[in-house]
């Protein structure tokens, strides 16, 4: 299809300039000057699957992966599979066709943590035999609190145990002699320690729960901060770059890798994404989903990669959104206006422009001849001659939006009204000459016109004017669709804004999806297939979603377009 362009951006608020060189970028190039690493930059991007990816982790893969491709280095795509209760094969897939269409290039450097549970169980006897590690038979809540307050903690009764009476435990431990939860290995560290982290943090859980790759081969996993350091240093990591709530946990990062001895990556951490009306907790994730309030993870209301990418996102446009909003060590909130600015942007340049009547007006034009059709050129792209034109049909019988219509206009409305002349696009004059009500409920159900056969495709050689310009389809030709109208999945810009007692979901938005059926396409549409992306002209811009079938087209908004007189009419209420 051919490529438009649209100069009706409307975002709110001024958006943030990226800049040239960013707190993360300053630390490669410090390390680059002085050779730490031997001027190589390896980054990756370790999700836990046990989700799917959503807007927050497009921003760590954009940084991670751009890093990679800006200093001629290399980028993995990790899964940091260490809690077989929560992760399945179904995200696996998932996280890999996100990285993927985000348009981040692995090469092959595909790995798991649980690759490397052979080498972290050694690593973890290592340092049991070097008295940095032992079993604890304390109860979870136990460890908490013998943890202790900021204080300082008391250390656990088992902390002395020998070396050897450690070795026996733990190899029992991996050969399933113990219940689930009867045991932990811990790291021998500081109970006095003002980080909580340091205050011997648990290694190894008992977990007799089948892996989704290693099956039943384990029945002990290690836990997030032990994996996920040495699985770095094993790879060749250079630049370890997560968000800020792991900054507290760089100490224990770089304990784990100190007292092994082994290559040792370097930690930096950067703000997370948060965004307005949005909920971006893998947890409330989940929930949402489960509870049933969207239809599942790629729901396009849903802020997953997934989600925006059935809505009609495109990589390009969550790449630019990336780059605007910058990289910052200060957590904040981004409208999300930035982010549907940034689909308009990219779709202004990119999707083909055709007609669409969502709620179809009957318009019946009198003196244009019974059974003629006429075929009409329409530009696909006023900018860009070489994209060409396309031909739609003109018959006596079209369709208008309803919006386009007022029986009564008030002021600064240059739509159609009784009496009123509008420009029809890419066709004639038209002038509304009688109005056809429902005898019972007095609604206007067809509009009586005449057209001007001397205005065809431009303007009135009597030099006479009008102010509108509307949009249109051919009744006899039309391509029947459904549409879904998609809102914020939030009322307020923070979802937590609820009165005591509530949480999020007393926000939750009852009227995020209006389903219009019997609305009304132009012919040019009969052969779009899914995951098209178009502007219907005048409305937005559309993408066909999946849920479509033969001769049942069904489009998502993506995004909408600025509508002037909308916002006139929604102020005066």
């Amino acid at each position: 299809m051919a490529k438009t362009t649209d100069s009706s951006s409307d975002a709110k608020g001024d958006k943030p300039d990226a800049p040239s060189l960013n707190f993360v970028q300053e630390i490669v190039e410090e390390h680059n000057r002085t050779g730490r690493f031997g001027e190589r930059v390896h980054t990756r991007f370790p999700p836990e699957p046990n989700g799917y990816l959503h807007i927050g982790h497009a921003k760590s893969i954009c940084l991670n992966y751009g890093l990679a491709k800006k200093y001629g280095g290399k980028f993995n795509l990790r899964y940091d599979d260490t809690n077989p209760t929560t992760e399945e094969q179904e995200y696996v897939d998932s996280i890999r066709e996100d990285v993927h269409w985000l348009g981040a290039d692995w090469e092959g450097r595909e790995f798991y943590a649980s690759d490397y549970f052979p080498k972290l169980y050694d690593w973890a006897e290592q340092l049991i035999r070097e008295g940095k590690a032992y079993v604890c038979d304390l109860s979870g809540d136990e460890i908490a609190k013998y943890r202790g307050d900021i204080k300082g903690g008391k250390e656990s009764p088992y902390r002395n145990r020998s070396v050897e009476e450690n070795l026996d435990l733990f190899r029992r431990m991996k050969g399933g002699e113990f219940p689930e939860g009867a045991r932990t290995l811990r790291a021998k560290i500081d109970m006095s320690s003002p980080n909580f982290h340091l205050r011997d943090p648990i290694m190894y859980r008992i977990m007799h729960a089948r892996h989704h790759r290693t099956g039943d081969r384990w029945c002990i996993y290690p836990m997030y901060d032990w994996a996920h350091g040495e699985s770095d240093s094993i790879e060749g990591i250079t630049h370890s770059i997560c968000t800020l709530e792991f900054e507290i946990h760089r100490p224990l990062y770089d304990w784990y890798i100190q007292s092994l001895g082994i290559y040792h990556p370097q930690q930096i951490e950067f703000a997370r994404l948060n965004l307005t009306y949005t909920v971006l907790s893998k947890r409330r994730l989940i929930q949402l989903v489960q509870e049933g309030h969207v239809k599942g993870w790629d729901d396009p209301r849903m802020p997953t990669i997934s989600g925006v990418r059935r809505r009609g996102y495109t990589p390009q446009a969550i790449r630019k959104f990336c780059e605007r909003i910058g990289v910052s060590k200060f957590n904040g909130v981004i409208d999300v206006s930035w982010l549907e600015d940034a689909l308009r942007e990219d779709l202004n340049r990119s999707a083909p422009r055709v007609m669409g009547v969502l709620r179809p007006l009957k318009v019946v034009i009198e003196n244009f001849p019974e059974g003629q059709t006429e075929e009409l050129e329409a530009v696909n792209n006023p900018e860009d001659p070489s994209a060409g034109t396309r031909k739609v049909p003109f018959s006596k019988v079209l369709y208008i939006e309803q919006d386009d219509f007022r029986e009564n206009p008030p002021k600064d409305f240059f739509r159609l009204g009784p009496g009123r002349e509008v420009r029809f696009r890419w066709a004639y004059f038209v002038k509304c000459v009688g109005v056809v009500k429902d005898e019972n409920t007095g609604e206007v159900i067809e509009l009586r016109c005449t057209y001007d056969p001397a205005t065809r495709g431009g303007d009135a050689p009597d030099g006479r004017k009008v102010k509108g310009t509307i949009h249109w389809v051919s009744a006899d030709q039309a391509v029947d669709a459904e549409v879904r109208l998609y809102d914020h999945l939030f009322l307020k810009p923070d979802p937590d804004d609820v009165p005591e007692g509530n949480d999020y979901r007393a926000n939750l938005n009852p009227k995020s999806l209006e389903v219009l059926t019997g609305c009304k396409l132009e012919p040019s549409l009969a052969a779009a297939q899914v995951g098209d992306r178009v502007q219907f002209e005048r409305l937005g811009y559309f993408c066909v979603d999946k849920d479509s079938a033969p001769g049942k087209l069904v489009f998502n908004r993506a995004v909408t377009l600025r509508d002037t007189w909308a916002k006139i009419e929604k102020k005066g209420k």
